[in-house]
C-alpha cells in the first residue's frame, strides 16, 4: 500500500519559511518523479514544483520561483519542500505526489493527504 505523508505546515508570518517533507512508503521512491501542488481555499489544486528521479531536474512555477526549493532524499524515500520568503497568496493546503512518469508530466499516480499551510500577520 502507498502512502504519501505530508508534514512541516503551519502558521508563519509574511517573510517567514517553512520546510515540508513528504515521507513516501509502499513504492520503489527513485522509480517516481515527484510533485508539490496546493489547493487554495475556493480554488482549484494547482502546480507548485516538480522533480526527477535522481534529483537533477526540478521545475516551479513562477509565482514560487526563486523563494521555493524542492529535494529529494532517495535514501530516506522522502522530498522536500523549502519555502523561504512566504507571502499571504501561498496560504493553501500543500500535496505532494509521485508520478512513474517523467517529470513533466501531469498524470500522478499517488497523492498525500496534504498540509496546510498559513502565512497571516
Amino acid at each position: 500500500q502507498v502512502q504519501l505523508v505530508e508534514s512541516g505546515g503551519g502558521l508563519v508570518q509574511p517573510g517567514g519559511s517553512l520546510k515540508l517533507s513528504c515521507a513516501a512508503s509502499g513504492l520503489t521512491f527513485s522509480r517516481f518523479s515527484m510533485g508539490w501542488f496546493r489547493q487554495a481555499p475556493g480554488k482549484e489544486r494547482d502546480f507548485v514544483s516538480a522533480i526527477n528521479r535522481s534529483g537533477g531536474s526540478t521545475y516551479y512555477t513562477r509565482s514560487v520561483k526563486g523563494r521555493f526549493t524542492i529535494s529529494r532524499d532517495n535514501a530516506k524515500n522522502t522530498v522536500y519542500l523549502q519555502m523561504n520568503f512566504l507571502k499571504p497568496e501561498d496560504t493553501a493546503v500543500y500535496y505532494c505526489a509521485a508520478t512513474r512518469g517523467d517529470v513533466g508530466s501531469d498524470d500522478y499516480d499517488y497523492w498525500g493527504q496534504g498540509t496546510q499551510v498559513t502565512v497571516s500577520s
